[in-house]
């Protein structure tokens, strides 16, 4: 197996890092620097994304127990999570209501068809639930796919800095905010930035999976 994947992957995100935290902005947000980089050199370069994946797949292996390891700050914050569970699950179905129709409607105004309006409606949860839901309601899998990429990196890049600007300092309103809209790469974001709001954050995102899996079969048939 040709390791170029990972060499690439691992030096592009360590520099684009480097640059990150010598000025914080969004503009040099180490992820989506990353990803627009990696892509401009494996078009330049003539290399196709299944080899790229491939050749990363150390890397994608790895995703799995990155994710299982947001349990252990959710631990850690137990107690503090159980204070505020009444505060967590109303914004968690606000949120997750609020990511669905805002989502649909802005499609809608826009003139999306309705394959791209029902494609478009799982982008705030995780990848994997987003695809399985997106193909139940009838939706185009593929397109949900990036549109729930897209949702994370634009997260990942501005959400804390939407968060400052709005002056929203409460630690589990901004892991809410986080997790609920941009799932787990905002999680990825808001826990370099404050653990106890990331573990608020890694949790909202698996429950608005949850969420959305169960009540958006059932309101899209009120909205179409």
């Amino acid at each position: 197996m040709n390791p170029y994947g990972i060499a690439l992957t691992l030096v592009v995100f360590y520099a684009f890092s480097e640059i990150n935290q010598r000025k914080k902005a969004f503009y040099t947000n180490p992820v989506l620097l990353s990803i627009i980089t990696i892509a401009a050199l494996l078009w330049a370069g003539g290399f196709t994304y299944g080899s790229y994946m491939e050749s990363a797949v150390i890397l994608k292996f790895l995703l799995g127990p990155a994710v299982v390891s947001l349990a252990v700050p959710v631990y850690k914050g137990r107690e503090t999570i159980k204070a505020y569970a009444r505060e967590i699950t109303a914004g968690i179905v606000i949120g997750g209501t609020v990511a669905i129709l805002s989502a649909f409607y802005t499609a809608k105004l826009l003139g999306g068809s309705e394959e791209v309006l029902l494609s478009i409606t799982p982008k705030s949860v995780t990848t994997a639930i987003a695809i399985g839901v997106s193909e139940k309601i009838g939706g185009i899998p593929e397109l949900t796919a990036v549109l729930v990429v897209l949702t994370g990196i634009l997260g990942n890049a501005v959400g804390v800095e939407l968060l400052n600007v709005t002056g929203i300092k409460n630690r589990i309103a901004r892991g809410l905010a986080m997790g609920v809209t941009s799932h787990g790469l905002g999680t990825a974001r808001i826990i370099l930035e404050d653990e106890l709001a990331g573990a608020v954050s890694g949790l909202a995102m698996a429950l608005n999976g949850i969420f959305t899996s169960i009540v958006l079969p059932f309101l899209i048939e009120v909205l179409k």
